[in-house]
């Protein structure tokens, strides 16, 4: 008779520490982040250049990109030989649409059209851009 209530018992303790052990593990914070507390990060993609690639264009001329996975457009810092650039951004629910003017005193020159894009944790941030040739007037 003892063996029927041994083997329940030890039924029931296997059952509390299986549950047991589930709610443990599930404070560790599985959803993403690795544990120890890191942020995961889903980086800014910058795509649709326009114009293209080495594409020939007068001074001050416009350019446009798509930036996807940015959530305040004051992230985008862009520049053109070191000078920064003003851009406009149009936000358009999944991504922003970024305009901005070259400089008109850069002549007959190649230039890249620099993007960066600055995030809350660093190893996020994203550069890219392009390069244009800007004829003479």
């Amino acid at each position: 008779m003892k063996t029927p209530r041994l083997l329940a018992i030890f039924f029931i303790a296997a059952c509390f520490s299986t549950v047991n052990a589930s709610e443990h593990h599930s404070g560790h914070g599985g959803g993403g982040g690795g544990g120890g507390g890191e942020q995961s990060c889903v980086k800014p993609q910058l795509t649709k250049f326009t114009p293209a690639h080495l594409a020939s264009v007068a001074p001050g001329s416009a350019f446009s990109f798509l930036a996807f996975n940015v959530s305040k457009p004051e992230q985008i810092q862009v520049t053109v030989k070191t000078i920064p650039v003003e851009v406009t951004t149009e936000n358009k629910d999944t991504f922003f649409l970024v305009k901005g003017k070259l400089p008109t005193d850069l002549v007959n020159t190649t230039v890249r059209i620099n993007i960066k894009v600055n995030s809350k944790i660093s190893r996020c941030d994203v550069e890219n851009g392009w390069l244009v040739k800007i004829t003479e007037k």
